[in-house]
C-alpha cells in the first residue's frame, strides 16, 4: 500500500490538463473499513494536501457524525476521489474530475484493502462509475433509492455549502438517509 500511495502521489498522467499542476490527494490503509469516494479536490484541498479540508469536509463529518480524528484515521476511512487532483474552474463551479484517475488507480487501491465494508459514493460521478446502469437517472433518485445499493454502497449528494437548495428541497435526506448513514458508520468504527 505504501508503494502504491507513493506512486499515486507522484502521478502526472494528466498534468497537461491541470491549471494548478498535479497534486494527487488520497488516503488509504490496508485496514480501512469505509471508503469515501468523492469528486476531486477543490483549491483549498489542493493547497493543503489534506482530503476534505474545507467547508464541504466539515459538513461531511457532520453527516457522518465523526470527529476529525476519526475521519482522518486511515484504518477507518480511506478517502479516494474520482479525480485525485484539482481539475480547474468551469462556468458553474469546478470542472469534472479527470477521467484518467479512477481506471488507473481505484482497483489497485481496493485490491489492497480487504476489510472494506462500506463505500460511500458522493456525487454523480462516483455514483455513475460504481453503480453503472443501476444508478438512477438523477442524483436525487439515486440517493432516494439508497437502500437498493446497501450494504456495499451508500450514495450521497455532495456536502458542499452550494447544495443548501438541494437539502431544503429534499428534507427526506436528513430524515431517512442520514440516520442510516450514521448507524452504519457507528457500527464500523
Amino acid at each position: 500500500m505504501k508503494n502504491l500511495l507513493q506512486d499515486i502521489k507522484q502521478c502526472t498522467i494528466c498534468k497537461d490538463y491541470l491549471v494548478l499542476g498535479p497534486r494527487p490527494v488520497v488516503s488509504a490503509h490496508p485496514n480501512s473499513k469505509i471508503v469515501i469516494i468523492g469528486q476531486a479536490p477543490g483549491t483549498k484541498v489542493h493547497d493543503s494536501g489534506i482530503p476534505w479540508d474545507d467547508a464541504s469536509g466539515r459538513q461531511l463529518r457532520k453527516w457522518l457524525n465523526v470527529t476529525d480524528e476519526e475521519f482522518y484515521d486511515e484504518t477507518k476511512f480511506a478517502i479516494i476521489p474520482m479525480g485525485f487532483c484539482y481539475p480547474g474552474k468551469g462556468k458553474t463551479g469546478d470542472l469534472p474530475p479527470r477521467p484518467e484517475c479512477a481506471p488507473q488507480w481505484h482497483q489497485q487501491l481496493f485490491d489492497l484493502m480487504p476489510n472494506i465494508e462500506l463505500v460511500i459514493l458522493i456525487g454523480m460521478y462516483a455514483q455513475k462509475y460504481y453503480l453503472g446502469k443501476n444508478a438512477k437517472k438523477t442524483l436525487t433518485e439515486t440517493v432516494a433509492n439508497y437502500k437498493d445499493y446497501l450494504p456495499k454502497y451508500l450514495p450521497l449528494p455532495h456536502p458542499s455549502p452550494r447544495n443548501r437548495f438541494w437539502l431544503t428541497k429534499n428534507p427526506w435526506f436528513e430524515v431517512e438517509v442520514l440516520p442510516e448513514l450514521r448507524f452504519r458508520i457507528k457500527g464500523l468504527i
